[in-house]
């Protein structure tokens, strides 16, 4: 049994889902999961439609946009407008129709998850029914019956024993399962819980790990994991190999190619994991597993823009004692401010936040009841692993740094100025 993952840009048009057919087909993997994300941007425009809901505004436009992609692109796979496919997708839409109308809670996460999972079921049933339509035998798997977490919406934790049981029991040894990356239900009630932005990755290592799966691979529109990200920066270079724990570092600082919890359950059983390109099946991608060194040893460059430098020191100019940190850990994750890096000294103390659930106006009004605060936001921060001295003046030429923290191994710069491509 092997693992294969597709995100959004694989499937975001009917050429797309076409060109994932070619793949296995040329794969020639009979035994497979196959993990598939909402198609195009369509989480994006999901998330508009929660945001419609809490206004009370704009709602028939935003759901518009969101039928009317997938309408298109069965009318782009499937020839008949009697095919079992439109029928599903109209069912599905007016599933969640249903649930938006007679939702009464006003909890935007528990919302947010029932609404954005709905991309990634439309998302496996076109694939899926477009695979029996082109001969590729499958059988559709809601992973909500599988994967059973807990109720902290939009960030939820894994009951592995449940969820292993689950696994085991409803994926067949043989053959192609289609399953949804990204969403579970909480092991009570049954809601549908995501497991933080871009989880398809986890989903796909979670499966691999319940079935002991020869390795996972996640096709992707990059030719593997890159020591910079392209958007930024013009000359970059494919990583061949790198180990569980490079890889690990790299994700925790923001590297985007794979998820930062994707590589622990399959770092325990030893799987490797594949990142390659759907767009050129045949380049051999980069390989992360055990006991491997970073081929090329280059200096990798992570950069993570709108974040949040907050800077405190105490009313009295006081030392910064146990206390005061306990209290700032305690409202960071009241607030669940992602921390990215911590800096302090005997009457300062700094932390960069990313802040996902937009609570940074609340945290900063419970710290300024204890300390003097300021803070910069949208600012940038940028993470050199395996770095030399010429990079780090290559980054900070011209731009204001903020604060600069240096290991062995790294060196991280908050960076008021805004990220530019270079060179």
């Amino acid at each position: 049994m092997k693992v294969f993952k597709f995100g959004g840009a694989s499937t975001a048009t009917a050429a797309g889902v076409k060109n994932v057919v070619s793949l296995l087909k040329q794969s020639k993997e009979s035994d497979l999961v196959v993990v598939i994300s909402a198609m195009g941007k369509i989480t994006n425009a999901l998330e508009e439609v929660v945001l419609a809901w809490f206004a009370k505004n704009g709602l028939k436009e935003a759901l518009e946009k969101v039928s009317n992609f997938h309408y298109e692109m069965a009318a782009n796979l499937f020839q008949s407008k009697t095919h079992a496919a439109y029928v599903e997708v109209d069912n599905i839409i007016k599933e969640l129709l249903r649930f938006l109308e007679i939702n009464v809670s006003e909890n935007h996460a528990f919302v947010y998850d029932q609404v954005v999972s709905y991309g990634e079921i439309l998302a496996s049933k076109i694939v899926s029914r477009y695979f029996d339509e082109v001969g590729l035998s499958n059988t559709w798997l809601d992973v909500c019956t599988c994967i059973k977490t807990d109720d902290n919406y939009r960030d939820a934790k894994v009951n592995w024993k449940l969820t292993q049981k689950n696994i085991k029991n409803k994926v067949s040894p043989k053959g192609i399962t289609v399953t949804q990356g990204f969403i579970g239900s909480d092991a009570v009630n049954n809601f549908t819980t995501t497991l933080g932005r871009e989880g398809s990755d986890y989903t796909a290592a979670i499966f691999a790990h319940c079935l002991d799966a020869e390795d996972v691979t996640i096709w992707k529109d990059v030719p593997g994991f890159l020591n910079a990200d392209p958007r930024y920066f013009k000359q970059t270079q494919l990583l061949h190999k790198i180990s569980y724990k490079e890889a690990v570092e790299l994700a925790f600082y923001g590297a985007s190619v794979v998820h930062p919890k994707t590589l622990q359950p399959l770092q325990q059983k030893k799987i490797p994991l594949y990142i390659k390109s759907f767009l050129d099946f045949d380049s051999p991608g980069t390989c992360v597993g055990g006991n491997i060194s970073i081929t090329p040893k280059i200096t990798c460059y992570i950069l993570k823009p709108g974040v949040t430098l907050i800077s405190l020191s105490s009313h009295d100019f006081g030392f910064i004692m146990e206390d005061y940190i306990a209290d700032v850990f305690k409202w960071l994750y009241e607030y669940k401010m992602k921390v990215e890096l911590i800096q302090n000294s005997a009457i300062s103390f700094s932390v960069c936040v990313s802040d996902k659930f937009n609570n940074l106006h609340h945290l900063l009004e419970k710290l300024r009841s204890k300390f003097y605060v300021k803070w910069n936001e949208d600012v940038t921060l940028y993470t050199l692993r395996h770095f030399e001295e010429k990079d780090v003046k290559r980054i900070t030429e011209g731009k204001r740094v903020l604060l600069k923290q240096v290991t062995q191994e790294t060196v991280q710069l908050i960076i008021q100025d805004k990220p530019e491509m270079l060179k």
